[in-house]
Parts: C-alpha cells; sequence; structure tokens
C-alpha cells in the first residue's frame, strides 16, 4: 500500500510561483504518477502526469507551458512546478498513482491517491 502526502500549497498573487510535492511511503514509488486538482463545485480535472523513468510527461492544455511535473525517484518524490500562476488554477490539488499511461488523464485509472493540498490564487 502506498501512502501519498502533497505539500507546497498556499496563497500566491496572480503571476506568482508554487512548487508543490508529493511524498509517497509504504513502497517505492514504480508508477506512472499524476497531479489532479478540483476547484470548488467543478469536477476533478486532470493537470499532469510522468512516466517511471521522468522522462515521458503529458500536460493538460490549461497548464502546457506554466506547469512542469517531475521526479525524483530515490526521494520518491513527485513535484509540481506551478508558474505564473491564474486565479483560475485556484483549486485542491491531488498526486496520484496508476500504472496506466493510456489511460493516464482518467481519474478512473488511478489506484490510490494523496489527500489534496490547497491552492489559492488571488486576482
Amino acid at each position: 500500500q502506498v501512502q501519498l502526502v502533497e505539500s507546497g500549497g498556499g496563497l500566491v498573487q496572480a503571476g506568482g510561483s508554487l512548487r508543490l510535492s508529493c511524498a509517497a511511503s509504504g513502497r517505492r514509488l514504480s508508477y506512472i504518477m499524476g497531479w489532479f486538482r478540483q476547484a470548488p463545485g467543478k469536477e476533478r480535472e486532470f493537470v499532469a502526469a510522468i512516466g517511471w523513468g521522468g522522462a515521458t510527461t503529458s500536460y493538460a492544455d490549461s497548464v502546457k507551458g506554466r506547469f512542469t511535473i517531475s521526479r525524483d525517484n530515490a526521494e520518491n518524490t513527485v513535484f509540481l512546478q506551478m508558474n505564473t500562476l491564474k486565479y483560475e488554477d485556484t483549486a485542491i490539488y491531488y498526486c496520484a498513482g496508476t500504472q496506466s499511461w493510456a489511460e493516464v488523464a482518467a481519474i478512473g485509472s488511478y489506484d490510490f491517491w494523496g489527500q489534496g493540498t490547497q491552492v489559492t490564487v488571488s486576482s
């Protein structure tokens, strides 16, 4: 069983940056890892994903060019660098793990989730 703990969220002004971390414990993080977000009153949506080796990534169109996903397998940690933040990026951000790259943007393909970290962008 893998436990995920997100951190790094907070309050930031529009145009600012945050770096989220997702630390795994329990097992080695030999999974495809993804970040999702859920804004108030909206469904959870895909943000980014990264393959086991770190060379393969995928991003939602809304964050391309602004967000970067990375991982440190030695530290069992996944990161999400968020730059040029916008008000509409305000949400709870979750990390999750899956073994299916074919459905990497699908919530249902993920096997385990963290509890989330709040990101609030002031306009």
